[in-house]
């Protein structure tokens, strides 16, 4: 796998999608969790997607269950929450796993493409983030603790990007 658009996932109420529908857009994907200390992160990437959307970023959420047991609901449970607690009309995607040998694909490849600290690939917690260039190709890796807010000039910057 090449791009960010050679992979497909499951939208959180149930429909495959291909990623490549999000051709031409900067992604930033993140794996989520409902009750996370990090959860009222929800608020600034909602905040991201409506500011920079019409500028071509669209936030993927990943909810995971892996880091604490903080995302135990099924999909319809994660998707109401996320709705009414904070607004969220990004587009979430259905339940993964994020590490492992079960880890989803996509996030395989995101971490084989930008390691953390140290060059471990590992998933450490919840919302951690990925910028994705126009290109498909990850520009940058987010700690947990980095507040979506923190991160708007990287994402105006891969806007800018031809």
């Amino acid at each position: 796998m090449s791009s960010v658009y050679d992979f497909s996932a499951q939208t959180i109420d149930g429909k495959p999608v291909a990623l490549s529908k999000f051709k031409g857009q900067v992604l930033l994907i993140v794996n989520t969790a409902s009750a996370c200390g990090f959860t009222p992160q929800f608020k600034g990437l909602q905040a991201l997607w409506e500011r920079y959307g019409e500028k071509g970023l669209t936030v993927v959420g990943f909810p995971s269950n892996e880091f604490g047991a903080q995302d135990p609901g099924d999909n319809d449970e994660i998707a109401s929450f996320c709705e009414m607690n904070y607004g969220v009309n990004f587009p979430m995607m259905a339940k993964v796993e994020v590490n492992g040998g079960g880890a989803h694909p996509l996030w395989q490849w995101l971490k084989s493409e930008k390691p953390g600290m140290l060059g471990i690939e590992m998933i450490k917690w919840n919302f951690t983030k990925f910028l994705v260039g126009r290109d498909g190709q990850v520009i940058k890796r987010y700690a947990p603790q980095d507040e979506p807010e923190k991160i708007a000039k990287d994402i105006e910057a891969a806007l800018a990007a031809t």
